[in-house]
């Protein structure tokens, strides 16, 4: 039987988990199957067992992850003592990263987290209407503070959500634009509209 061969510091299931998305990501999670995975990871199927309990344990960790991150810099963001414009910033400045760096297991959580099944499904569809909506409470008391136009936020948060999950395309073109250039064009893009 073959083991799991691991870089140091990296564990077993953090190399199944980085696989899954890398399969989920290209194929979808209900195309891809376990004897894939394990084929990919260079084991039996079987042997996937003996450190996870199957596909869906697989999309509710890296959906979760990910909505943790996310959450977690949110409340970074909302305890920053400064003004509106820089808290966006931060905030559009980190889902480039995570677009760019993170960007297999962002597009599989943006994704493929409908395939999750209930509890984990309603849960990890309330932490996004959170993040939205918190986002959305930033961009009105920018505008309520006069530091953004007067625009309607709701909006304003779905433009920069969708434009900035459009960054993984840029996977593909990675050496026309660095991704240093890529975060930077995103903030000016984005946040010129902003100013009032």
């Amino acid at each position: 039987m073959a083991k799991i061969k691991t870089p140091d510091q990296t564990s077993k299931r953090e190399i199944i988990h980085a696989i899954a998305a890398e399969l989920f990501r290209e194929k979808g999670f209900r195309a891809t199957s376990m004897r894939e995975l394990a084929a990919k990871v260079g084991i039996e199927a079987a042997s996937l067992y003996n450190h996870i309990e199957g596909k869906n344990e697989l999309l509710i960790s890296i959906c979760f992850k990910v909505a943790n991150n996310f959450t977690q810099k949110m409340n970074e963001v909302e305890s920053m003592d400064s003004d509106i414009i820089s808290k966006i910033e931060a905030l559009i400045r980190y889902h480039v990263y995570e677009n760019v760096y993170n960007y297999k297991d962002v597009y599989v959580s943006d994704r493929e987290w409908r395939n999750m099944e209930d509890p984990e499904l309603s849960k990890y569809r309330e932490m996004r209407r959170s993040y939205r909506k918190r986002f959305t409470s930033i961009v009105e008391k920018g505008i309520s503070r006069g530091e953004i136009k007067k625009i309607d936020a709701n909006t304003a948060v779905m433009i920069f959500l969708n434009a900035i999950a459009a960054v993984d395309q840029w996977q593909r073109i990675v050496n026309k634009v660095s991704s240093e250039e890529l975060e930077n064009n995103m903030v000016t893009i984005l946040i010129d509209g902003l100013r009032k």
